[in-house]
């Protein structure tokens, strides 16, 4: 019986702390502030020329303490929003997520060097375990609003 109680404790103690730990590798996501983001643009228009295709991409500039927005064209009717802020070491100000124009499919941090799928947002290489922060996108044919 003794022996049974001491196992029983052992076999506690060992999933409260795998538990803990997996806990704190949720936690290790920074969140970034909120910046209240509601843009309007005509992903069609010359102005806006590198999104009238598919993979194409640009920055637009955001409210404080945004670092902006990367804009993704993921398909024909599909775009995709991110903030430029890095989710690995946000605070720092020399960091911002630029598009490699190479591939134009991944963002990279300037500063920590982590790289990031632009058709998901997810981590792929460097420091970074969360994904960029996206915004929510609704587009009609003609008007892309970015928004959260």
């Amino acid at each position: 019986m003794r022996y049974k109680k001491h196992l029983l404790k052992a076999i506690f103690s060992s999933l409260l702390i795998l538990l803990t730990i997996s806990c704190d590798k949720e936690n290790q996501c920074t969140i970034l502030a909120d910046v209240p983001v509601n843009i309007t643009i005509y992903p069609n228009s010359t102005e806006y020329q590198e999104l009238n295709t598919v993979n194409g991409w640009l920055y637009l500039t955001a409210r404080k303490p945004s670092k902006g927005i990367i804009v993704f064209r993921a398909g024909p009717d599909r775009f995709k929003a991110y903030e430029r802020t890095c989710p690995h070491g946000p605070e720092n100000p020399d960091a911002r997520l630029q598009v490699d124009e190479e591939t134009a499919l991944i963002a990279y941090d300037t500063v920590c060097g982590s790289r990031f799928v632009l058709t998901t947002g997810q981590p792929f290489d460097g420091p970074a375990q969360c994904p960029m922060k996206e915004y929510k996108t609704s587009y009609n044919g003609n008007e892309l609003r970015i928004y959260n």
